[in-house]
């Protein structure tokens, strides 16, 4: 007998599921990718391009910001090679003190001897006195202090995710240990002396066109809907309901939706004992123009204070000069930024606030010698951007459960709620595509 079966989202993990498979899928929006869609804007322009016209002169962005595939040696590598060629890159990054004009390498912690006598020597005083304590911690900022220290956490890593998680690393359990790696013999040398790169991402690759074309390309093997933005999950009579006003029954579901979402479409809720986990959205605004006389080397940076509250700025062209206009590419003039400013979930400033916003992000910039003169900005927003758990939170586990009792599989980053990069969101949707290839023909 045949079965409905649907995968909801074209980004990364439902265009793999859709490849593997060739079950429908259906997307909210009007090109597929997701938050990992590129973009084209030409100078003094407002009006984004979804593909690069032939004359090459735009700015490129993302729709989320910076997104450089990790971790994808191997079987995926291979994969996403069958549908563009990719370039290797050994990661560049910093951390940046606007009140010192301080850069230090990243992870800080393996590069103490940027800190100054005093700092250096407390803050290693610390990291080697907390590995001979019992360490107790229920929370990110707990688990921050255990392993490295107040005089560390003062300097950077709690304004840092006081920025990061919009003051939730307070309240929030720890997780992703692997993202501040401790290795005590890099840390002593550090001191010293450089030491090698460390950290999940000190490679990575990126598609040589872009991942606008991986995922169209991905998108042309599949069976996509666009234009269907799910509004409703009726579960007692499996139908989905669609904002154009269509239906469509169903017996099985792939979603890569975020979970907190299918939760309140399927009307959910109340069927949980956990409080929902929280999460932030962020706001990504993408700048393009002339370099300023300080503009840095690094792919992305760090920051712990800034008077606007922004937690990261990337520099897509320092990846890949194809970020920038054609004609600019060999000059080395210009540059293509992304800044990232957190909020707690779903708070988005208006328009207004948005506008004011923007204007002084770039004017912080400025002051800071990283861009000269704007060209193009354009910012984006994130509802879902980063996923946290509650200490002691059962609700991820208990969600997921209750959604596959109704058919409902969820699969991804935000799907299932935890972290992972571009490579893994591919191979969870191998996996998912995989499960139920077949059921529906």
């Amino acid at each position: 007998m045949k079965n409905r079966i649907y995968i909801l989202g074209a980004g990364m993990t439902g265009l793999s599921a859709g490849v593997i498979s060739g079950i429908p899928i259906f997307e909210a929006g009007e090109y597929p990718g997701g938050i990992c869609s590129s973009y084209y804007m030409r100078p003094n322009s407002r009006n984004r391009l979804h593909e690069k016209p032939e004359d090459g002169e735009v700015y490129r962005f993302e729709i989320g910001g910076g997104h450089w595939i990790f971790g994808s040696e191997g079987l995926m590598q291979k994969f996403i090679r069958k549908f563009v060629s990719l370039k290797s890159h050994q990661r560049r990054s910093s951390v940046y003190f606007p009140d010192k004009d301080l850069f230090v390498p990243y992870p800080i912690q393996n590069h103490l001897r940027y800190l100054g006598k005093e700092i250096t020597s407390k803050a290693l005083y610390e990291i080697i006195d907390s590995l001979n304590k019992s360490k107790n911690f229920a929370t990110l900022s707990e688990w921050l202090e255990a392993n490295f220290g107040k005089t560390l956490c003062e300097l950077f890593f709690f304004p840092f995710h006081e920025l990061y998680t919009a003051g939730l690393y307070t309240r929030i359990a720890p997780q992703d240990a692997y993202k501040t790696p401790i290795n005590l013999k890099d840390i002593i040398q550090g001191v010293f002396s450089d030491v090698p790169p460390a950290g999940y991402n000190t490679t990575f690759v990126y598609p040589e066109e872009g991942l606008d074309v991986l995922a169209r390309r991905m998108a042309e093997r599949c069976n996509v809907n666009y234009g269907k933005k799910v509004i409703k999950i009726d579960t007692k009579e499996k139908t989905l309901y669609f904002e154009d006003g269509s239906y469509v029954g169903y017996d099985i579901l792939i979603s890569t939706i975020p979970l907190n979402k299918v939760i309140e479409l399927a009307n959910l809720s109340s069927e949980l004992q956990s409080k929902s986990d929280p999460y932030t959205s962020v706001l990504v605004v993408n700048i393009g123009g002339k370099k300023g006389e300080k503009c840095p080397k690094d792919h992305w940076i760090y920051i712990p204070y800034s008077k606007t509250r922004f937690h990261r700025v990337g520099f897509y062209s320092n990846v890949d000069k194809s970020f920038v206009p054609k004609s600019a590419q060999d000059l080395d003039t210009h540059v293509s930024i992304y800044v990232e400013k957190a909020y707690m979930g779903g708070e988005k400033p208006s328009e207004e606030e948005l506008n004011e916003l923007v204007k002084d992000i770039i004017e912080e910039l400025i002051s800071w010698g990283w861009i000269n003169e704007v060209e193009v900005v354009d910012p984006t927003w994130i509802d879902v951007a980063y996923t946290w758990s509650w200490v002691g939170s059962n609700w991820k586990t208990e969600a997921i459960k209750l959604l596959e009792t109704y058919g409902i599989y969820q699969a991804g980053r935000y799907g299932r709620w935890h972290f992972q990069g571009i490579a893994d969101s591919i191979k969870e949707g191998f996996i998912a595509g995989s499960v139920f290839k077949g059921l529906n023909s």
